[in-house]
């Protein structure tokens, strides 16, 4: 006869914390694809990472990478819903967020979106992207950049319409939304102050501050 096989069950604990589990109502969870490749996520974690640093005393702004924002006038998860790389919401509440829910943030849409091409989405996001966000979103500042031939170009909305945004002498463009350039700088779409001065990330930062602790005769390792 063969041996009588023993069937474990889970801890009881273990069952009742399931159970317990309970999500509040319309907490929807974001639905974006991978990033085509690791140079679009290393330009949208830059952007994250410098507009959080900068902005690090503030907490009246949300900013997020390939998180999708819920717009349904049904307040459905399942129709109107887009992904940008990256967007800036003004006068929202600094937390974290599983997807930016409209109906659920006072109808509140991106002030600010940067979408990073690829061949893949670059129609999409000079087209059809491009009217929601116009139309739709009414967002302020529309910024798109092809990191193929490091081309970068931006709107601004006037008057319910997207109007090309003109670069300065640096070849940047200003974003009124956030009171910042956007412009190139090795490869990569990054901030610049109104003065012209680059927004360093906190590596940078730190970086800046290793060289300068060694000008002193200073090992930064030894602190």
């Amino acid at each position: 006869m063969a041996p009588i096989q023993e069937i474990v069950k889970p801890p009881e604990t273990s069952q009742t914390i399931a159970q317990d589990i309970i999500f509040p109502p319309g907490d929807l969870y974001s639905n974006e694809p991978p990033l085509e490749t690791e140079l679009h996520l290393d330009q949208i974690i830059l952007l994250l990472q410098c507009l959080k640093w900068l902005w690090r005393d503030r907490d009246d702004f949300y900013a997020a990478a390939n998180l999708t924002i819920y717009y349904s006038p049904n307040q459905l998860k399942s129709e109107h819903f887009r992904g940008p790389d990256f967007f800036v919401v003004l006068e929202a509440e600094r937390k974290t967020r599983k997807s930016w829910v409209v109906w659920e943030e006072d109808g509140k849409y991106p002030h600010v979106i940067v979408e990073v091409l690829s061949p893949s989405t670059a129609d999409i996001d000079k087209t059809t992207k491009k009217k929601i966000y116009q139309d739709t979103f009414r967002t302020p500042d529309y910024f798109l950049f092809d990191p193929e031939n490091l081309e970068l170009t931006g709107f601004h909305l006037v008057n319910g319409k997207y109007e090309d945004l003109t670069a300065n002498e640096q070849g940047h463009l200003w974003s009124q939304q956030l009171g910042l350039y956007l412009g190139i700088h090795n490869n990569f779409v990054r901030f610049f102050t109104p003065e012209g001065k680059l927004v360093n990330s906190p590596e940078e930062r730190a970086y800046k501050l290793a060289e300068k602790l060694r000008e002193l005769n200073i090992d930064p390792d030894t602190i």
